[in-house]
């Protein structure tokens, strides 16, 4: 690993354990690891420009669905941040220095762009990860007030939050999904999405590798993420990690999945023998 990457884990590691995670260090962390060239003056140069934008909204705004229009007026049409379709086939559509650049990015990312500039300016904002396509909320969560940054900002009526969810996942929409999400949880479907654009992209198994591995220095995360890690280090020749990563997983699954933990056993013992 190179040193610059051990230093962005260790930094990441500890803003995830902080008392209260700050978004946009980690994701712009996330941006740091995916491109080592960024380096800390590139961090701050982000930091500052979500500040720059903070310092454009106006002085007084009262009420949520006030906050909302007016991070549309500046971010969706002064500013041109916005979506497209195309911006689902490339990595840096999920990297917080490039989506601040470009204007572009996922819904997520979008939501994070507008989740910190509206923050800092004192709005009340949170993140609302709907099932396919994260939105943000402003005001009191019972209000209901959302927008969609990767529209623009257009504001959400209920009917189209029930629209967004159904046609992506086919799922009703229920009052659950409406919660505000927290920091981490949001930094979690970030790196989901990096693994997503990697995962058909056999080329990019190093992508697939750190999105992981920063997934697993998250203080929660799925049990299955470190079988995941297991199958990538095999998948790039480091069968003697992958072996006993897998042996370890095993070990966890069997008290409540023997049958799965002596398959991920076979797999472990296939995965030694490719070193004979």
């Amino acid at each position: 690993m190179r040193p610059e990457s051990e230093d962005v884990r260790r930094r990441f590691a500890e803003e995830a354990r902080a008392e209260r995670p700050d978004l946009a260090t980690l994701c712009l962390l996330v941006g740091a690891e995916a491109d080592p060239a960024l380096g800390e003056a590139g961090i701050d140069a982000a930091q500052a420009e979500l500040d720059r934008l903070a310092g454009l909204l106006p002085f007084g705004v009262l009420g949520a669905r006030a906050w909302a229009v007016a991070l549309a007026e500046l971010l969706g049409e002064r500013c041109g941040f916005e979506g497209s379709p195309a911006e689902y086939h490339r990595l840096d559509s999920s990297l917080l220095p490039v989506v601040l650049r470009r204007k572009r990015g996922l819904p997520i990312l979008l939501s994070v762009v507008w989740i910190e500039v509206a923050r800092r300016a004192g709005a009340p904002v949170y993140g609302v990860a709907l099932p396919g396509h994260f939105v943000v909320g402003f005001g009191d969560p019972d209000e209901r007030v959302l927008a969609d940054p990767f529209a623009g900002g257009r504001l959400l009526t209920g009917a189209d939050a029930e629209l967004l969810v159904t046609g992506t996942t086919g799922e009703a929409l229920v009052p659950a999904m409406l919660a505000p999400a927290d920091p981490l949880d949001i930094v979690l479907r970030v790196l989901n999405n990096i693994r997503a654009w990697a995962a058909p992209r056999p080329e990019r198994t190093d992508v697939s590798l750190w999105a992981v591995e920063l997934s697993l220095l998250l203080p929660s995360h799925p049990a299955r993420l470190r079988y995941d890690h297991a199958q990538l280090l095999v998948q790039r020749g480091e069968f003697r990690r992958g072996a006993a990563e897998m042996d370890e997983y095993a070990r966890v699954l069997d008290a409540v999945e023997p049958s799965t933990a002596e398959a991920i056993r076979r797999k472990a013992r296939a995965a030694r023998a490719m070193l004979n």
